[in-house]
């Protein structure tokens, strides 16, 4: 068994604009800055084996800003990324919204489905299971990471966890089974 903790990462200047940032490497806002010490300040005495992110600055910063002061290794995992929203990238978020349901198994435009994002995801699941097995870490993501962690150890069909409602909040616990 291995305990995840979700968080997602800290606020982007393309948050604020209300631009789906995609593979767009964004970076945090001031207010994203503040978010990721705070992060680390809920967490503050709490045991981590690991810290995964993937290689978007969003994530990595949120991170290192986080947790990079303590003795917990920093991973960054290119799987762990948001969906590939091609050539709507940077696009505002409402547009990507509403396109959400017809991509889960389509591709975006030059982009990828939320089927190819969250196989990324299951590969990430398998090696975590065989590597951190009896462990607790934290997985700073994005709305992709999540979805493949509803769908690959909670069983929530992906196009039901894809158009969900999602509100921000301090955390997500996830219970990955490794028999």
């Amino acid at each position: 068994m291995v305990e995840i903790i979700f968080e997602s990462h800290a606020t982007t200047v393309d948050n604020e604009a209300k631009l789906s940032s995609g593979w767009y490497d964004a970076e945090l806002s001031e207010l994203g800055i503040k978010q990721a010490k705070e992060l680390g300040e809920r967490y503050e005495g709490q045991h981590i084996d690991a810290v995964f992110c993937s290689d978007m600055q969003r994530s990595y910063k949120t991170a290192e800003i986080a947790f990079g002061g303590r003795d917990i290794h920093i991973i960054k995992d290119k799987r762990l990324r948001e969906c590939d929203y091609g050539d709507l990238t940077r696009h505002v978020d409402t547009e990507i919204k509403q396109e959400k349901p017809n991509r889960i198994s389509v591709p975006y435009p030059k982009g990828e489905s939320y089927e190819q994002a969250t196989t990324r995801i299951k590969q990430f699941l398998s090696e975590l299971a065989g590597e951190y097995n009896g462990k607790r870490v934290m997985v700073i993501g994005h709305r992709a990471t999540q979805y493949g962690l509803e769908h690959w150890i909670n069983g929530v069909p992906l196009p039901e966890t894809v158009i969900a409602p999602w509100q921000w909040q301090t955390g997500w616990t996830y219970v990955l089974n490794t028999v």
